[in-house]
């Protein structure tokens, strides 16, 4: 019998209303960034005169809430992030390894 991993809400659109709407419920103390963020994209689009900046915005918050709604993954990050600077190099190297994977399977999770 498989398992069906859990997830705390759906998977948003990838628009700024639905990627803030799910931000809100998965971790809510980061919607200041968001919204920091999301400005500083807008503002080197319009400079760069390309949507690159706001393409990216989008991508790089789509895989933050993959991540922080699906609780096995974010449990993945925070032990990685917590062994980053382990006295041991081989943890260190083992959770930079963990860190990069588990950032890798939320992008192709939300199709970056």
């Amino acid at each position: 019998m498989s398992v069906v991993p859990r997830e705390l809400i759906p998977r948003p659109a990838h628009t700024p209303d639905a990627l803030r709407a799910a931000l809100a419920v998965v971790d809510p103390s980061r919607l200041e960034e968001l919204r920091g963020t999301k400005d500083d994209a807008f503002a080197k689009a319009v400079e760069w005169q390309s949507p690159s900046p706001v393409q990216s915005w989008v991508l790089t918050w789509a895989r933050d809430i993959e991540i922080a709604r699906r609780p096995e993954l974010s449990a993945r990050l925070s032990r990685a992030r917590a062994n980053l600077e382990h006295e041991d190099s081989v943890i260190a190297r083992e959770a930079l390894r963990e860190l990069s994977a588990v950032l890798d399977e939320a992008m192709r999770a939300v199709g970056g």
